[in-house]
């Protein structure tokens, strides 16, 4: 009976899931709509099935058409672009201090960045808020 299991396992196809594909090649940096994506009846492990996790992001990579799209391929929308200066922000109980810096990547609300402190020439790791100022992470 085990033996019979394990044949039928092997043999079985894969069932095959719908998967989000681009409809065209979609540029590095690019907003992704609706109108972009296709679903695809195939399996690929690691490739994304909900198109609505897909659309009004940004593409942090080329998405080349027909090709299985992953989450690591596409992320928050940025606000910070590389080499924008930005209000650099250190909150510690109570104490606050407001400076300008260079932003050392691009960037979305939530994400972390390196920030070169244009007074000290010192590099911080900040967190970008949802008004594209940099929260000096302690």
């Amino acid at each position: 009976m085990i033996r019979l299991l394990s044949l039928f396992l092997l043999i079985a196809p894969a069932v095959a899931a719908d998967i989000v594909v681009p409809a065209r090649t979609i540029p590095a940096q690019s907003l992704i709509s609706a109108e972009d994506l296709l679903l695809r009846d195939i399996s690929v492990p690691g490739s994304i099935s909900d198109p609505t996790l897909i659309i009004g992001k940004e593409a942090r990579i080329a998405l080349f058409a027909g090709r299985p799209i992953r989450l690591g391929d596409i992320g928050t929308p940025a606000i910070v672009a590389r080499n924008a200066i930005i209000t650099l922000i250190y909150d510690n109980g109570g104490l606050i201090i407001r400076t300008e810096g260079r932003a050392l990547d691009r960037a979305g609300p939530g994400e972390l960045i390196r920030v070169m402190n244009l007074a000290s020439r010192s590099t911080v790791t900040a967190r970008i808020s949802d008004d594209g100022n940099a929260y000096v992470m302690q």
